[in-house]
């Protein structure tokens, strides 16, 4: 029998980074009250009223965070995990061994800096349906998911004897250095500190001597420098525009490689007995396991410029969410020759050089372009006769877009059936790779619309995890006859010895 744990109550230190978050949260709203009674009184009124309340809020919040501690409890029962938490409203949560799909480890900044992990249990529900214990040892969140796996793998198999925790050997998949995340912020490029900046303006505007948005005002103090610089000829103003774009192409640079630092920082992707192991994050460091008997599908993809030289990325499908998502980021920036292991480590594999790939049918594309033309090219019309003379520009660009797009579609997109796997293919300069397991798809549709009726197509839309993958523009025929397949081979699987093999899945 399992034997159940004594309750038992998150680390001592969790209420004090507690307390210490509830008091960044205050710095804002008192640094303003600070500023207008300065602006409306003295430094006495400050010290005399302001100060004292100051430091009631945060006697308040220490003791808060205290009786939060107290009474939040947790316990590791034979058949679930159960959550007591509340001071006045007292409430209590218990979630079955069973319908835990995965336990991650999450460490922000203030947090880790004390040693201390949340440990998150994640339902399948998502976002706030989740359970989250915050927070404990590192040692205790280790020892506390390695535990609820094994309890939720026995329960799975309708196990009943004692289990006991083993540590994991793990095996390095894929890893990235500091040197290798650096270039990999140099392809994500981003004017994210714009935006934030202007955010920031925009909040303590009352701060500035005019209204941020008063463009009559931005003219007016601009005046001077933009006189000035006519007064240096195109030259000197074309040279002004140059310094520009680079001050915001540096901007977007070190941005990029701000961001990917932050999130990929010491990224490392193991392999363990309960699936694939990663690990990654500079401020804020998580700890994520993707079972791979849960793993549906995969995604390769790459970008423009990446693909120029030979970077690529390899994202996991998974019934096991990621961050409230279904895809995990499994080899974020890496060579084929380094992705083609991983893939191997899923079950999966590359589709073979001998695949029979076949494009959409061509009146698919032609069907979806005429439809574009019927509200586009009426609009051109319309513009060129009523609207300013170069309105019309406008909707005449988005139907030849349109009209190139659908072109450019079917010439770069494929679709191949194999024997226990399917692929999708998709695109030319920013290509990317689908591959499904024929076993693990939840669903399989062919569904047509009345148009695709009249023409003699239909779209094959294949449920997973993460949403669905439709495959569009094909024959009939063919559309059934992949359901067909998939469906027998879903039929000839054996669930219950899939879960036994959860460490070699057959896809």
């Amino acid at each position: 029998m399992m034997l159940q744990e004594d309750a038992r109550r998150t680390d001592p230190r969790s209420f004090g980074v507690r307390a210490v978050m509830m008091l960044f949260q205050l710095v804002i709203p008192l640094a303003v009250a600070s500023v207008t009674i300065l602006d409306d009184g003295d430094i006495g009124d400050l010290v005399r009223y302001f100060l004292p309340l100051v430091i009631a809020v945060i006697l308040g919040n220490v003791v808060i965070a205290y009786l939060q501690w107290t009474k939040l409890t947790y316990t590791v029962g034979e058949n679930d995990i159960r959550v007591e938490s509340g001071v006045l409203s007292r409430a209590a949560r218990s979630v079955p061994y069973e319908r835990i799909q995965d336990v991650s480890l999450e460490q922000k900044l203030l947090p880790r800096l004390f040693g201390l992990v949340e440990v998150k249990f994640e339902t399948g529900a998502g976002g706030k349906d989740d359970l989250a214990l915050t927070y404990l040892s590192e040692s205790e969140g280790e020892r506390l998911r390695e535990l609820v796996r094994t309890r939720r793998d026995a329960a799975e198999t309708q196990d009943a004897e004692e289990v006991e925790v083993v540590p994991e050997e793990a095996e390095v998949l894929f890893a990235m250095g500091p040197r290798r995340v650096f270039t990999f912020g140099l392809f994500e490029f981003s004017l994210a500190v714009v935006a934030v900046l202007g955010g920031l303006a925009q909040q303590f505007e009352f701060l500035l001597p005019f209204e941020l948005w008063d463009l009559d005002q931005w003219e007016q103090r601009l005046a001077g420098p933009g006189e000035r610089l006519a007064g240096l000829g195109p030259l000197a103003q074309a040279a002004g525009i140059v310094i520009a774009l680079a001050t915001l192409g540096v901007v977007g640079v070190a941005t990029g490689i701000g961001r990917t630092a932050l999130r990929e920082w010491d990224f490392r992707l193991e392999r363990t007995a309960k699936g694939m192991r990663r690990r990654r994050g500079l401020l804020t460091r998580t700890d994520v396991v993707m079972p791979l008997h849960r793993v549906q599908a995969l995604r390769i993809g790459t970008g423009f410029l990446r693909r120029r030289f030979g970077w690529h990325s390899l994202k996991v499908i998974s019934l096991a969410s990621d961050s409230g998502g279904a895809n995990h980021d499994a080899v974020p920036f890496g060579r084929m020759d380094e992705i083609a292991p991983v893939v191997g480590v899923t079950g999966f594999s590359l589709p073979p050089e001998d695949a029979q790939w076949a494009r959409a049918l061509a009146r698919y594309r032609i069907d979806k372009a005429g439809l574009a033309a019927l509200l586009l090219f009426p609009a051109t019309v319309v513009s060129a006769l009523f609207a300013h003379e170069w309105v019309w520009l406008a909707p005449l660009a988005g139907l030849l877009f349109t009209l190139g797009q659908q072109w450019w579609r079917w010439r770069h997109d494929y679709r191949a059936l194999g024997e226990s796997q399917l692929y999708s293919r998709h695109g030319w300069l920013s290509p990317s790779l689908a591959i499904a397991s024929r076993v693990k798809l939840q669903s399989v549709e062919v569904a047509q619309g009345p148009v695709a009726r009249r023409r003699g197509y239909a779209s094959l839309a294949l449920g997973l995890a993460g949403g669905r993958l439709r495959i569009n523009g094909m024959p009939v025929e063919e559309a059934q006859r992949w359901r067909s397949a998939i469906c027998d081979s879903i039929a000839r699987t054996d669930f219950s010895r899939l879960l036994e093999e959860k460490g070699a899945p057959s896809p």
